[in-house]
């Protein structure tokens, strides 16, 4: 596997993160366990998210979140207290994935799979915020199951498609860009216009 894959594969687990981390940490250790998900010899690091330990706290989280993320505004609790953990999160998922016989390339993993993760946290919780706003409550169980099946969809196809990966993280972030545009051009016009008027 060459550099352009693994940083693809980096990239995309990070970004996937941002939006999902047990479900990420929960789903590759279960395709691990099954043996649908063989890794070759520089990846060995993610051999950890395959202990039943880790793989019990991730389907705990996973589940938690995917229950908390169907109902309107506790949705946006969760990615508030989540801030924090899925940056970190995709930070350490991105170390793991890059040659650990390299420590530069793992610090850099490290710092751009953070800043992956916390870009696509914030693409998520600004969405959200705008989904939150609508009054049907329809709009955000369709948001999060979409949310749900793109992330292990996505995240099947950067294991299993190596060489795709680096195209899925370059989608992803197009997308996380757009996520924040449109969630700060929303929010813009929902609390633009309620300052004060007339001169000073």
């Amino acid at each position: 596997m060459g550099i352009m894959e693994i940083i693809g594969i980096a990239g995309s687990v990070s970004l996937l993160s941002g939006w999902r981390l047990y479900l990420c940490i929960f789903a590759t250790g279960l395709a691990m366990r099954v043996g649908a998900l063989p890794l070759p010899e520089h990846l060995a690091a993610l051999d950890v998210l395959a202990n039943p330990w880790v793989m019990a706290i991730a389907a705990l989280g996973a589940t938690a979140e995917f229950l908390a993320d169907k109902v309107m505004w506790l949705d946006s609790i969760w990615d508030a207290v989540h801030t924090l953990v899925r940056p970190i999160g995709g930070a350490l998922l991105a170390l793991a994935i890059v040659d650990p016989s390299d420590p530069a390339a793992q610090v850099i993993a490290f710092l751009l799979g953070g800043g992956a993760s916390l870009a696509a946290h914030a693409g998520k919780a600004g969405a959200r915020g705008v989904v939150n706003a609508s009054p049907e409550p329809v709009s955000n169980i369709a948001v999060s199951s979409i949310e749900d099946v793109a992330t292990v969809g996505l995240l099947y196809l950067a294991y299993e498609y190596p060489f795709a990966a680096g195209g899925i993280a370059l989608a992803l972030l197009v997308l996380v860009i757009a996520l924040l545009v449109m969630a700060r051009r929303v929010l813009g016009k929902l609390f633009g216009g309620r300052g004060p008027t007339g001169p000073a």
